[in-house]
């Protein structure tokens, strides 16, 4: 018997003795939309015309992201000396905001209302870092890369 019929032989059998459950798919997709992991495929939803606003000279732009449990919304500036500003607001109680670039990160505490502000932020591709906490001891909630 060749490798290809010996497979072909087992996989006849399998699918009479453990054949795949019908709503498999359905519920692997909801296992993994619930799993953590969603939250590293946050919803970038642009408030301003992307195409616009990502890679040109516009003097602001206005980001939202989400993950269907916490929403950031972030206003990026320029500020003096070609540094960007970046503003936002997190609509979870968060304990603590990193801004990461590269090898660099910035950190605060949102204030009030969810309020959090980093100045003198080089231009290049930022992500913002929040640690959240819950019920079972803390979780992080991390955007995409944006270009600040």
């Amino acid at each position: 018997m060749s490798d290809d019929e010996l497979m072909a032989a087992l996989r006849a059998m399998w699918r009479v003795n453990d054949p795949v459950p019908d709503d498999l798919i359905e519920r692997m997709v909801a296992v993994v939309a619930s799993d953590d992991l969603s939250r590293e495929y946050a919803l970038l939803t642009l408030v301003e015309d992307a195409t616009a606003a990502v890679r040109s000279d516009a003097e602001t732009m206005i980001l939202q992201f989400s993950d269907g449990r916490i929403s950031v919304l972030l206003h990026i500036s320029k500020a003096g000396k070609g540094a960007r500003r970046v503003d936002g607001w997190v609509d979870a109680t968060a304990t603590e905001v990193v801004l990461e670039q590269g090898a660099r990160s910035w950190t605060t505490e949102p204030g009030e209302h969810g309020r959090f502000a980093f100045t003198d932020v080089p231009p290049g591709l930022c992500r913002v870092r929040l640690t959240v906490p819950d019920e079972e001891g803390g979780r992080g909630f991390a955007t995409p890369q944006f270009e600040a």
